[in-house]
């Protein structure tokens, strides 16, 4: 009885929220591992760990970036491993543990609904548990629809079966904002068919726009509510702004080359899709390795920005970005605060912004560092300067969960493959989430006397 009282203790001290929200990740990836290096995930043998652990945590951190052929190299077992892995990772595993626990009649502690709260709201509310509820209601109607309409172009060149299994697979996966498919080549057989871009992107959309903007955005429509948050606002018109500009500078930047010979709705097809993907998932209709220098660097820039808060994909989310600039721009109008329609944005939130993008691209930088001393590549620097490009690429879409790729992730060797996994999990639970976890998140009430330094 005293070591229960112990360890009671011991873990409630210990346990903050932040580190049951990573914990929970990290258990869930290794779960995912032992499953898939089991013999029977694999197609022909086995998987190797490392790769078992890369494809996990791929799945988990609903990255898409693979390392083997999904649909080659894993047998049905290991693909619907892979599916449950990725749904699970995109909705939390804390909301399916709160939502069986409802089920069962028991209730959910303080710090289960204070990690679910944070990850879908952007301020607590009363109707916690029917908000936990929505979210699985509209993720299963959205993948259903979505599978419906896969299901009918699917149907038309596979049996029913295949043309089914195909569908879903593909419909979770778009809407976790993960990538995997199972076709070898993504979607680039598919570049010209309405039906199945279309279908694709409106998933992605809804899934990387946030649970708490679909609620907001269905009750305006239904009439019960009369005016939408600032924070759905900001996401609705940030989200917009991004993919019509992404669409228009890969339209024009690539119209000369893996769009030249296009017709007009392939060219506007492709733009559209690969702007909509770019930021949070790694399907792909054109060859990525084949893209302009400008292009890349615009796919880039759309991947650190990544998703929206509350969703299924990774970045530093479009509130942030969309706070960075209203930062800038209130700054050279000669404002302190930042304000946006009527409203101003609580300063510890800019901070917490800031914090948030510096400690990405720090991050970033540490590990684009660590895949280039690995490389294991000799001779002159200049033959292999391309590789920088593609191993920055590597980084952004594996810290944005994108899993877009230049076709180098199957190329990485083993200790490029653990730093890409590191990279994708700080990339999906966040480097603040990550920092508070690791160090205690109690406030140390310290002040020094100030003193002032140049800057700018």
């Amino acid at each position: 009885m005293k070591l229960y009282l112990m360890l009671k203790t011991f873990f409630s001290r210990h346990l903050l929220p932040t580190r049951i929200f990573v914990l929970s990740f990290a258990a869930l990836i290794m779960l995912g591992t032992l499953s898939l290096w089991l013999p029977f995930s694999a197609s022909h043998g086995g998987l190797r760990f490392v790769d078992a652990l890369f494809t996990s945590a791929s799945a988990v951190c609903v990255t898409g970036l693979a390392s083997v052929d999904i649909g080659k190299d894993l047998s049905v077992i290991g693909q619907l491993i892979t599916l449950v892995l990725f749904q699970v990772g995109g909705l939390g595993i804390i909301t399916f543990s709160i939502v069986l626990f409802t089920l069962m009649g028991r209730g959910i502690s303080f710090k289960g609904r204070e990690i679910t709260q944070s990850a879908f709201l952007h301020t607590p509310r009363k109707d916690f548990y029917i908000i936990v509820k929505k979210v699985l209601r509209y993720t299963l109607i959205i993948e259903g629809v979505g599978t419906l309409l896969l299901f009918l172009r699917f149907i038309q060149e596979f049996p029913a079966g295949q043309a089914f299994y195909h569908a879903l697979y593909n419909a979770v996966s778009a809407f976790n904002n993960c990538g995997y498919s199972l076709f070898p080549d993504s979607m680039m057989r598919y570049q010209s068919d309405v039906l199945i871009n279309v279908t694709i992107m409106l998933l992605i959309i809804l899934g990387g726009i946030g649970f708490i903007v679909q609620q907001e955005v269905v009750a305006k429509f239904r009439g019960a509510e009369k005016k939408l948050s600032l924070h759905t606002r900001i996401v609705l018109i940030t989200t917009l702004a991004l993919i019509l500009v992404g669409a228009a500078c890969f339209y024009f930047m690539e119209m000369h080359n893996t769009l030249r010979g296009a017709t007009t709705k392939t060219a506007l097809l492709s733009s559209f899709f690969q702007s909509v993907v770019s930021r949070t998932a790694g399907f792909n209709t054109v060859d990525i390795g084949a893209l302009t220098n400008s292009t890349i660097l615009v796919i880039i820039i759309l991947m650190f920005i990544g998703a929206s808060p509350g969703s299924t994909g990774g970045g530093v989310k479009t509130t942030s970005f969309a706070i960075l600039l209203l930062l800038i721009v209130n700054r050279m109008k000669g404002n302190e605060n930042v304000n946006i329609a009527n409203r101003t944005i609580p300063p510890e939130l800019v901070d917490r912004t800031i914090s948030i993008i510096f400690a990405s691209a720090i991050i970033i930088g540490v590990i684009t560092a660590v895949l280039l001393f690995f490389s294991g590549t000799s001779g002159s620097p200049l033959a292999s300067r391309y590789q920088f490009i593609e191993y920055v690429f590597e980084t952004f879409s594996a810290f944005g969960t994108v899993g877009l790729s230049m076709n180098l992730t199957p190329k990485l060797n083993d200790t490029q493959k653990y730093a890409i996994i590191l990279m994708m999990f700080i990339g999906r639970v966040g480097p603040l989430t990550l920092a508070f976890a690791w160090y205690s998140a109690r406030k140390k009430g310290i002040t020094y006397a100030e003193e002032s330094v140049m800057v700018g």
